[in-house]
């Protein structure tokens, strides 16, 4: 099996994204599954022409997204993302839609391929606080994820896909207000392998 792993560049004045540092830390075999990873870039559309370049490069099994989720506290794996882009900052090329449909020729939603339960359990059985999100938000994260999913249902129907959004690093947290959650980067990295040792175990039923 063969998974691969995409992660933001950093955004919105941030000198690092925690998702593709995260994504750096991870070993070349997880399980038994083969690893590989790509930066993509905060980019509204772009990101998703990136993860079609992997998914073209690398002929993965599963792709699964990582992206920030500034504020949120715990590892949060993601079950849908919706057709709609509302951006409420800019992303890294200055584009902002509002109200706007990703994809017109869409479903209203797609839902994760992934096993999302069975991998935030198994994030928690190794101690870190994890939970399910129905909400990608309406920036990138949930534009690419909904952009995979089309390109599952459209394209690659063998392949399987999720998202799993991590909270900021520690050092972005020491100038924003008192109480921003953050976790150390080396936890949301073994966050994603126990994540994707769900995925290993459930695919290979």
């Amino acid at each position: 099996m063969k998974i691969l792993l995409t992660g933001f560049d950093p955004f919105g004045g941030d000198k690092v994204n925690p998702a593709y540092e995260a994504v750096k830390l991870l070993p070349k075999n997880i399980a038994g599954a083969d690893i590989v990873t790509i930066e993509i870039p905060t980019v509204y559309q772009k990101s998703g022409e990136a993860v079609e370049k992997g998914i073209r490069q690398f002929q993965p099994d599963v792709v699964i997204c990582i992206g920030q989720a500034g504020g949120r506290s715990g590892i949060t794996v993601e079950m849908v993302a919706v057709n709609i882009a509302d951006f409420r900052i800019a992303d890294n090329e200055g584009n902002q839609p509002l109200n706007q449909s990703i994809l017109e020729d869409g479903e209203n939603a797609y839902f994760a391929t992934v096993p999302v339960k069975a991998m935030v359990e198994n994030i928690k059985k190794h101690g870190i606080p994890a939970r399910i999100s129905y909400t990608a938000g309406t920036f990138v994260c949930n534009d690419v994820l909904y952009e995979l999913l089309y390109m599952i249902s459209k394209k690659y129907p063998k392949i399987k896909g999720g998202f799993i959004h991590v909270p900021f690093a520690p050092e972005q947290v020491l100038e924003r207000p008192d109480g921003t959650a953050s976790m150390p980067v080396e936890t949301s990295a073994k966050a994603l392998e126990h994540a994707i040792e769900a995925v290993v175990r459930e695919e290979s039923k």
